[in-house]
């Protein structure tokens, strides 16, 4: 009988240890899962991007700013109320020459609020700018913006795949001719121009021109520091 209690004893305590290994090594798998998945989900940037910001240049603080006037543009830029997230992509990029910044910043508020070209028609130019550059950043901060505001999904589409203009509505097939003629050819021509004078007057004209040409400079100033796309926005501009 002793013998018997002895040998359940141990056959129950062989029983718990190998239990407990099992729980252990169920654990150390999980864990190494959890860990393989935030390290596949960690951005790789190059080794001269900060963190933070992303890009090349670190986030400006406005401690750094030296006169009254670079304070101001940098409230201006950032605003005054407490930020969640720092300021990245042109803004951001923006305030190490905060003699520019505050006219950057008002321009494209005018053109995105104010133009007489509306909304929808901004955002087309945005994006146009954003591929002619091939500004991946931008790009993907616009795309759905532009579906939004009522571009339709085959004008992003002949954009994003550089597709002939076919079946499109007549004002966005002129805009997305003008951004063609004045990026590749360096030129608009006549007839064309005559075309988006009586669409859009010569205001609109310009102002879609303009509009285009906002997003060439984003995209420039983005590729100076090398912009990063933050690890939660997947790039929506197929590479080219």
């Amino acid at each position: 009988m002793y013998l018997y209690s002895r040998i359940l004893k141990e056959r129950v305590s062989l029983k718990e240890v190998k239990e407990e290994s099992l729980s252990q090594l169920l654990r150390l798998v999980v864990f190494a899962g959890f860990a393989g998945l935030v390290v596949a989900q960690t951005p790789k940037f190059p080794a001269d991007i900060d963190p933070v910001s992303m890009s090349r240049f670190p986030i400006v603080e406005r401690t750094e700013m030296k006169t009254d006037a670079d304070r101001a543009a940098y409230d201006y830029v950032v605003g005054t109320a407490p930020r969640q997230v720092p300021l990245r992509g042109p803004g951001g990029v923006s305030l190490y020459s905060p003699g520019s910044a505050e006219p950057i910043d008002r321009l494209n508020k005018y053109l995105r609020s104010g133009s007489v070209i509306g909304r929808r028609l901004f955002e087309l130019c945005a994006i146009i700018g954003a591929w002619e550059i091939e500004q991946q950043y931008e790009w993907t901060g616009h795309e759905a913006a532009a579906l939004q505001f009522g571009v339709s999904q085959k004008a992003v589409d002949t954009i994003k795949f550089n597709r002939p203009l076919v079946g499109l509505p007549e004002d966005e097939t002129v805009v997305i001719q003008m951004g063609r003629q004045i990026l590749r050819d360096h030129k608009l021509d006549s007839e064309l121009y005559a075309h988006a004078v009586r669409l859009f007057g010569r205001q609109g004209t310009l102002e879609v021109a303009v509009s285009i040409g906002d997003y060439v400079l984003a995209g420039i100033m983005l590729i100076t520091p090398d912009q990063q796309l933050p690890p939660d926005r997947p790039p929506l501009l197929p590479a080219r």
